[in-house]
């Protein structure tokens, strides 16, 4: 019998604290040619040493392009390793904002200006971390991340540590309950803004549909919808993308309210994460490898909640 996939905070994708300052002490310390110089090797013995990692790399990668292959998976996972890198930068505050483009994101900061807050859906793309680059240009913006992680107060701490004035915190989420939706309250009534992954299911809890997305069905949480419609405030489609020598932050509102009629509910929590599967798929169309979940996406996963969770 086949073994079902496991859930995605049960894999290997730890992010540790060591790691962190490891990687952003070497480009602060050789510069970022010497540090692509030295990823290649590390790059190949990752690729040949993780099985696993290929087979989700390709599998995805041959939904937008048939023919891939090995050169582009390990594109794919090079163009991931230097993202982390950019991360790192971006939460330090020393990321070129000169490379980053923002679209959309004018509807946002006025929003925010009038003391509105709303949703902010994002994916597992680019360098979602250069929306603290958006909240230093745009005075008032804050923006929470929601992240499914234990170790958000560790990682708060880091960002505090790298940036002081950082604009972006993250909040860690395991239940929606009611003491946690009453602060999500709070701040979106304060004008700042929740941004949540829309592309990863729940560590706990069945809480998804099934929607297609790049030719198959697979499962979307429905979180950010639930949150969206309890809040009543707007949806916001956040991604963000490699373009040229650096990167462009899109926005794009989905729902100025998220309505979830009593009888009409789970068929409108479905559209909603149609809406955004749909929006996801169209920019990855045109930016294959800027999508970095490295687990069975289409599968079922066999949740457990013991698991560790991870970033």
């Amino acid at each position: 019998m086949t073994a079902a996939p496991r859930h995605w905070a049960a894999m290997g994708e730890n992010t540790f604290v060591a790691g962190i300052w490891l990687l952003f002490f070497v480009h602060r310390m050789l510069g970022r040619t010497v540090f692509r110089v030295l990823l290649g090797p590390v790059v190949l013995a990752y690729w040949l040493a993780r099985p696993s990692l290929r087979a989700y790399s390709l599998g995805y990668l041959r939904r937008l392009q048939p023919d891939a292959g090995w050169r582009e998976g390990m594109a794919h996972v090079r163009l991931f390793a230097e993202t982390m890198l950019d991360k790192l930068l971006a939460m330090a505050g020393r990321y070129p904002l000169d490379r980053v483009q923002a679209r959309g994101a004018d509807a946002v900061h006025q929003q925010a200006l009038a003391g509105q807050g709303g949703v902010l859906v994002t994916a597992h793309t680019g360098c979602l971390e250069l929306c603290q680059t958006l909240a230093s240009l745009a005075p008032g913006l804050k923006v929470n991340v929601l992240v499914h992680t234990r170790h958000a107060e560790s990682f708060n701490r880091i960002l505090t540590r790298l940036n002081p004035a950082r604009g972006v915190e993250l909040i860690e989420v395991s239940e929606l309950d009611m003491g946690l939706t009453l602060k999500l309250a709070e701040r979106v009534a304060a004008g700042e803004f929740l941004a949540i992954a829309g592309d990863r299911v729940p560590v706990r809890g069945s809480k998804t549909v099934r929607v297609p997305f790049l030719g198959a069905e697979a499962d979307f949480p429905v979180g950010p919808y639930l949150i969206a419609g309890l809040l009543g405030c707007p949806l916001y489609l956040m991604l963000s993308l490699h373009e040229g020598a650096g990167y462009a932050l899109e926005f794009e509102l989905l729902a100025d309210r998220v309505l979830l009629p009593r009888r009409a509910r789970e068929a409108a929590l479905a559209e909603h994460a149609r809406r955004f599967a749909d929006a996801l798929a169209l920019r990855l169309r045109r930016s294959p490898y800027d999508w970095f979940n490295f687990y069975a996406f289409w599968d079922r996963p066999r949740t457990d909640p013991h698991a560790a969770h991870h970033v």
